[in-house]
């Protein structure tokens, strides 16, 4: 396996500029590439290539590759009410699902009710641990995530149900990734010429995930890891696959996906959880683009469990368009509250809230060069 030293290499990131600079012409006359993946975004920002790029005449924008993002508000608010109205019940969560901001406020900002609590865990495991160390308490798992976390998530499930743990349940939040890019290239909003597919969920679902893409689009793309170069070998790909006319799905990050993803965290996917039409942010009701506990695990399903009512997305604040920013249509500064009322320090959407949140990477790095 090579060096991660050498994808951080500035003279191989340079060559790579230089590359892309000149493949540009022939790649037509229009470049605009979708980083489908949050982690991407953060890393383009933080390394300065955001602006190099452009200055080619490549435009990278943002998709809908954040889970903290991407979930409706109707879902957010449906935790608040589990830790507001229920006594004795402990919500726990990833850091981020904690700030986003709702008509209700955030789980961060909201008042328990008596002997409830909002706990931030680091994994899915450990929500486990706190139903088994507080078995007079209601523990709900808020799981947020795409198929890189979701067969953690789904074990959790699971384990509890074979270990008859009865007062954990998780509430979920589980999003597939190819079915959203369907969405995306049939509104045609984003006029979007090639993906950068994300290398973390690729490692479970393959390349052959996105097959769909080119025989039906005719859109190129290619997986790609997180380092400088590694992100400019992705980039490097698609202009390559525009100059010359065949679009295809190729991996350049063939050191952590192979040609199959991974069999057995699949397998675990669909043992314990069966698809479902799920809201998007932005994007809405999309076809088969979630996932569900099964029903052999009705008891550790909180929808099913606290008899909870999910409908369509509720609105963001007046003026946020985190909603546009998911779909490509616009990048950040085209907001209205961007850097005003809208910062790290006081959210108007999840999409200023994530570490994966495209508004907070341009925030944070947006001058970098």
């Amino acid at each position: 396996m090579p060096k991660i030293d050498l994808f951080q290499d500035r003279t191989t990131v340079e060559a790579l500029l230089r590359r892309a600079a000149r493949l540009r012409p022939a790649a037509g006359p229009s470049c605009r590439l979708m980083e489908v993946c949050g982690t991407h975004t953060m890393a383009v920002h933080r390394s300065g290539l955001k602006s190099r790029l452009r200055d080619a005449g490549i435009d990278l924008v943002a998709g809908p590759g954040c889970p903290v993002c991407i979930t409706p508000n109707d879902i957010h608010e449906a935790a608040l009410g589990l830790v507001m109205e229920r006594e004795n019940l402990i919500l726990s969560a990833f850091g981020d699902m904690t700030r986003v901001p709702t008509r209700r406020g955030s789980l961060q900002s909201a008042a328990p009710a008596r002997g409830s609590s909002v706990r931030v865990v680091y994994s899915p495991r450990e929500s486990l641990d706190l139903a088994r160390r507080h078995p007079d308490k209601e523990v709900v798992f808020f799981g947020a995530g795409f198929e890189t976390t979701i067969p953690a998530i789904a074990l959790t499930a699971r384990r509890a149900a074979l270990e008859k743990i009865g007062n954990y349940s998780v509430l979920t939040a589980l999003w597939l990734i190819p079915p959203p890019l369907r969405a995306i290239l049939q509104a045609k909003d984003a006029r979007i010429s090639g993906f950068l597919y994300p290398g973390h969920v690729s490692a479970v679902i393959g390349p052959q995930a996105y097959e769909f893409v080119p025989r039906e689009f005719g859109i190129p793309g290619a997986i790609a890891g997180f380092e400088p170069a590694d992100i400019l070998l992705g980039i490097v790909s698609i202009l390559e696959q525009m100059a010359a006319g065949r679009p295809r799905v190729d991996n350049t990050y063939g050191r952590v996906v192979s040609p199959d993803g991974n069999p057995l965290a699949r397998a675990a996917m669909a043992e314990i959880l069966d698809e479902k039409d799920a809201v998007w942010r932005g994007l809405g009701r999309i076809a088969r683009s979630g996932l569900k506990l099964r029903e052999e695990y009705a008891a550790q399903d909180a929808e099913r469990r606290f008899g909870l009512v999910l409908g369509e997305a509720a609105a963001d604040p007046p003026g946020c368009r985190c909603g546009d920013v998911l779909k490509g249509i616009v990048e950040p500064p085209g907001c209205g509250l961007f850097g005003r009322a809208c910062r790290p320090d006081l959210p108007q959407g999840p999409c200023m809230v994530s570490y994966e949140g495209a508004c907070l990477a341009f925030y944070k790095y947006g001058r970098n060069r």
